[in-house]
């Protein structure tokens, strides 16, 4: 199975922000999606996830050369700042979304143990997501797309605001998953983008570019990245 985008694009007014993104992306692999803030990453996520409307260009899944369109259920979003319901107990909201989910989750799990899974103290599971850490939200919120298995995951930088225990604890989560699926891992910092991900691709203006991991142990292939970023953040 293939994720590809055909020659997306996406403007505000005068402002291009994508210009000819085109990009075929492969099943069982996390991508590291690259770019300075500002370059268009949540932009690109957003038209993928049918949040915004894009100006030109088309994306669907391929699979043995035929072709078929993305619904509501293919795609995962994780947001960078993790959006849950403050005012239900972590317990209370991982019930009530496999109730509503009944019949379409593979292998169902007791609460407990999908927390146990994603290393939720149980300390926390009954009180109010209120009072959750950034880092627990953000588990949560994984938590949800893991048990419903999209077939394309969209991360939006959910390691950044995060602790160094629990964002490798995240890491290692997100490795477990790329079986059947295709992850997409936007942010701007490339170490974890080589730690973290199979394949890179630079977000740079307004197109994706293959980034060749073997070559970013050479110091002035890396140089030459961070150079890029940099000339996309000034255009």
């Amino acid at each position: 199975m293939e994720f590809v985008i055909e020659h997306l694009a996406k403007s505000y007014g005068k402002h291009q922000v994508l210009t000819d993104v085109d990009f075929a992306f492969e099943e069982g692999k996390i991508y590291g999606l690259l770019g300075r803030n500002g370059s268009g990453k949540t932009t690109l996520f957003n038209c993928l996830n049918s949040d915004t409307e894009t100006n030109g260009g088309k994306f669907f899944f391929r699979e043995d050369g035929r072709t078929e369109e993305v619904g509501p259920d293919d795609i995962g979003y994780v947001l960078s700042t993790p959006t849950v319901p403050e005012f239900m107990t972590g317990r209370e909201f991982l019930k009530f979304f496999m109730d509503i989910h009944a019949g379409q989750i593979e292998d169902p799990k007791s609460t407990d143990e999908y927390m146990d899974f994603m290393m939720i103290p149980a300390d926390t599971r009954d009180r109010l997501m209120k009072d959750y850490s950034h880092g627990t939200k953000n588990k949560m919120q994984m938590l949800i797309n893991i048990i419903s298995r999209p077939r394309l995951m969209l991360l939006d930088e959910p390691l950044t605001s995060l602790d160094v225990v629990v964002a490798e604890e995240m890491k290692d989560i997100l490795r477990s998953q790329k079986e059947g699926r295709i992850l997409i891992f936007s942010t701007h910092l490339l170490d974890i983008a080589l730690d973290l991900c199979d394949e890179i691709v630079l977000l740079n203006h307004g197109r994706l570019e293959p980034v060749d991991k073997a070559n970013l142990d050479n110091d002035d292939f890396k140089a030459k990245i961070i150079e890029a970023l940099r000339d996309a953040e000034d255009a």
